[in-house]
C-alpha cells in the first residue's frame, strides 16, 4: 500500500493537469470583449432589446459587451456564425424564435446551415410576445373580414414579414390555409424595414409583434386588426383574436432568447444566466420590455431549450404540411 502511494499521487496529479480548462475559464470569464450577435438589422424588437441587455451586462461583467448585427437569409447567417464560434462565452446570440424554424424553409444554398437543437447552448429565455395582424390605415382593411374578402377577391396579394421561416411567415401561411386566401409573403431583412414600407403604404399588411408598431397605431397610421393568441392580449384587450374573427387554427407566438455555441462550460452558462436573470428584474428593463409588448420570462436555461424544441417540432410540422418554402 505504501509502495503504491507515490503512484497514486502521481496519477492524481496527472489527472488534475489533464482537466479541461473549463474551471479556469469560468474563474477568469470574461477576459475580453463579449460580442452579442443579432441576426437582424437595427430597428426591430430584437436589436433594441439586445442593446438594452448589452449595456446592463457590460456593467456587471466588467468587460465591453458589443452588439453586432450579422444579417441575411432569415437570420441564419448570424446564427451560424455563433454556432461556429469558440464556446468560451465571448460570442453570444440574441434571437427571436425564427431561430428554430428558418433552417426548415430555406432552399439548399440560400442560407447558412445549423441545427437549432444541437449546435447551441441555451442560456436564457428572455421573454415571450404575441403576434398581431397589422394593416395600413389607408388600405381600408380594418377587420379580419375585410382582409379575407380583399385577399379572396385579389384586391390585395401580399403581406410583409421579417424573413422566410419567421413566426410571422408561418402565421401568414396558417392564415392563408384557414381563410382560403392566397396572400404571398414579401420577406424583409427584419421587422424594421418591413414596418417602414407598411407605414409608407407600399405594402398593405404584415404580421408583427406590437412594440415596433405601437406608435404608428397610436398616430392612426396603422390599424391593429387581430391577435394570433388563444385569448385577447391584455396589452390590447379591444383587439379580437383571429379565432373570434373566424380564422381558426392560426395561433402563433414569439419569443426572444440567449444562446451560445455548443459546448460552453457549465460555470460560464451559470454566470451569464445569473446576470441575465438579475437584469430581467430591473424596473427600467421591464419598462423597456413593456413598450415592446414583451412579457419577461427568465429562469434556467432548460426553459429556453424546452420552448425552442417545442416550436421546432410544432412549426416544423406546419412547415412540412403546408409546404412552406422560402422564395
Amino acid at each position: 500500500m505504501i509502495a503504491r502511494r507515490p503512484l497514486m499521487l502521481a496519477t492524481l496529479a496527472a489527472a488534475a493537469l489533464a482537466l479541461p480548462g473549463a474551471a479556469a475559464l469560468a474563474q477568469t470569464y470574461p477576459s475580453k470583449t463579449v460580442t452579442l450577435v443579432v441576426s437582424f438589422p437595427p430597428g426591430g424588437d430584437t436589436d433594441a432589446l439586445a442593446r438594452t441587455f448589452a449595456e446592463k451586462l457590460q456593467a456587471r461583467l466588467g468587460q465591453p459587451v458589443v452588439v453586432e448585427n450579422k444579417t441575411g437569409a432569415s437570420g441564419t447567417i448570424g446564427n451560424s456564425f455563433v454556432a461556429k464560434a469558440a464556446p468560451d462565452g465571448h460570442t453570444l446570440l440574441f434571437t427571436p424564435n425564427t431561430f428554430a424554424t428558418a433552417p426548415l424553409v430555406l432552399k439548399p444554398g440560400t442560407g447558412a446551415v445549423y441545427d437549432p437543437l444541437n449546435d447551441f447552448t441555451p442560456v436564457l429565455l428572455a421573454g415571450t410576445q404575441s403576434l398581431f395582424l397589422i394593416t395600413h390605415a389607408g388600405s381600408g382593411l380594418n377587420t379580419v373580414k375585410d382582409v379575407v374578402a380583399a385577399a379572396r377577391s385579389g384586391k390585395i396579394g401580399n403581406y410583409a414579414s421579417p424573413g422566410s421561416g419567421s413566426p410571422m411567415h408561418i402565421l401568414g401561411e396558417m392564415f392563408n390555409r384557414s381563410a382560403g386566401a392566397k396572400l404571398t409573403q414579401v420577406p424583409y431583412r427584419g421587422s424594421g424595414p418591413a414596418i417602414v414600407d407598411l407605414v409608407a403604404g407600399h405594402i398593405p399588411m404584415m404580421y408583427t409583434t406590437l412594440g415596433p408598431v405601437a406608435q404608428y397605431i397610436a398616430q392612426g397610421k396603422l390599424v391593429n386588426v387581430a391577435v394570433a393568441d388563444p385569448q385577447r392580449s391584455p396589452l390590447a384587450p379591444h383587439v379580437p383574436t383571429l379565432a373570434e374573427a373566424g380564422v381558426k387554427d392560426a395561433e402563433v407566438g414569439a419569443w426572444q432568447g440567449f444562446f451560445g455555441p455548443k459546448g460552453m462550460p457549465a460555470e460560464v452558462v451559470r454566470t451569464l444566466n445569473g446576470h441575465l436573470n438579475e437584469i430581467l428584474k430591473m424596473p427600467d428593463v421591464q419598462a423597456r420590455m413593456q413598450t415592446m409588448a414583451l412579457i419577461p420570462a427568465g429562469g434556467e436555461p432548460a426553459a429556453l431549450a424546452k420552448i425552442n424544441a417545442h416550436h421546432n417540432e410544432r412549426y416544423g410540422k406546419v412547415i412540412r404540411e403546408a409546404g412552406i418554402k422560402a422564395d
